[in-house]
């Protein structure tokens, strides 16, 4: 029974990071075939808004209100849309966004950047993306198993922990690895 439930939780797990991977690649297409010339003409990482980001102190309360508010609509919107019958169909549209947004953004951080821009990726993303994506799976995963996996405080207590420790992180971590990194370009 356990190692049916292993088989079963490893075949959704490729299944979820299918979905992930297939958004980045559209992202990538997308970015180099439809929106190149628009990318290379925005501002996000160019040397002027970096610079700017490097000097610029940040008032942490209000960049934590504003942290929490954008961290959670999609969670909220996610379990609106959870709550319907097309809740699969959401988790997929879930994941292929996000890689889709994925592939965008690190598509655009090369164009500009070059492999500088990936270390800027992935560093904006440190630490607090781990805990966000383990937050989501245990979202995703419920939706995903609805009605066989039901709803219960431990996932929900997980699951805060986890937003709750990525936005922390996200807060009082990532601008300092941000700020150090922007100042050796």
């Amino acid at each position: 029974s356990s190692r049916i439930v292993r088989s079963y939780i490893v075949i959704w797990f490729y299944f979820f990071a299918l979905f992930c991977m297939l958004g980045f690649f559209i992202g990538i297409l997308y970015a180099n075939i439809v929106s190149k010339d628009y990318i290379t003409s925005m501002g996000i990482f160019n040397d002027f808004f970096l610079n700017e980001y490097a000097q610029t102190d940040i008032g942490m309360a209000e960049y934590a209100w504003y942290i929490i508010r954008i961290r959670m609509m999609p969670v909220i919107l996610l379990f609106a849309l959870g709550c319907t019958r097309f809740r699969k169909g959401i988790v997929v549209a879930f994941l292929l966004w996000t890689g889709f947004s994925c592939g965008m953004i690190m598509t655009s951080a090369i164009m500009k950047m070059g492999i500088k821009g990936i270390v800027l990726c992935l560093l904006a993303m440190t630490p607090q993306f781990a805990f966000y994506i383990a937050g989501y799976v245990v979202l995703l995963w419920y939706l995903f198993s609805y009605p066989e996996s039901k709803w219960n405080l431990t996932k929900t207590v997980c699951f805060l922990l986890l937003i709750a420790l990525g936005i922390v992180l996200e807060c009082y971590v990532n601008p300092v690895l941000m700020k150090m990194f922007l100042k050796t370009l």
